[in-house]
């Protein structure tokens, strides 16, 4: 992308800085799945217990996650972790991902999983498109323009 401006507020940057880690994402895939408790959590991904729990908690308290208290008879009170609206709002980013890593990473075997539309059973399809409704095959048909909450600085 060859633009004639920086900016020092990139909203890239700042999305990653939350999101921009293997076990993160983890997380996040399993939320979208349904999966609400730790333990659950820790079985299917793997992570180390503190790993695990610094990750559950930084996205708890970026608002992508939220703590809900639930006990089994005869336990503790734990939490359960649930998707917010922000977090829900990542979906795409991760099917796009998903997307990308089975184009480029299944194999001769295909996909692991193909994510369908449950009403009709129709394969899910991500596109690019303009606030018109045109389709936009790439970033050679992308103008980055300053926003109103860019931070420039002279490249």
């Amino acid at each position: 992308m060859n633009v004639p401006f920086r900016v020092n507020n990139c909203s890239i940057e700042r999305t990653l800085d939350i999101v921009g880690e293997k076990w993160t994402f983890l997380v996040l895939r399993e939320a979208f799945s349904g999966v609400r408790r730790f333990a659950d959590m820790q079985a299917i991904t793997g992570a180390p217990r503190q790993v695990l729990s610094a990750r559950l908690a930084r996205l708890v308290d970026e608002g992508l996650l939220r703590k809900e208290p639930y006990r089994e008879p005869g336990q503790r009170q734990r939490d359960e972790y649930r998707l917010t609206e922000k977090g829900r709002d990542l979906y795409p980013l991760l099917v796009a991902l998903m997307h990308w890593g089975d184009k480029y990473l299944s194999g001769d075997e295909g996909p692991p999983v193909l994510l369908t539309h449950r009403d009709c059973g129709a394969p899910i399809e991500l596109h690019f498109r303009c606030a018109d409704g045109h389709e936009v095959g790439g970033p050679r048909e992308v103008t980055p323009l300053p926003g109103e909450g860019a931070d420039l600085r002279s490249v």
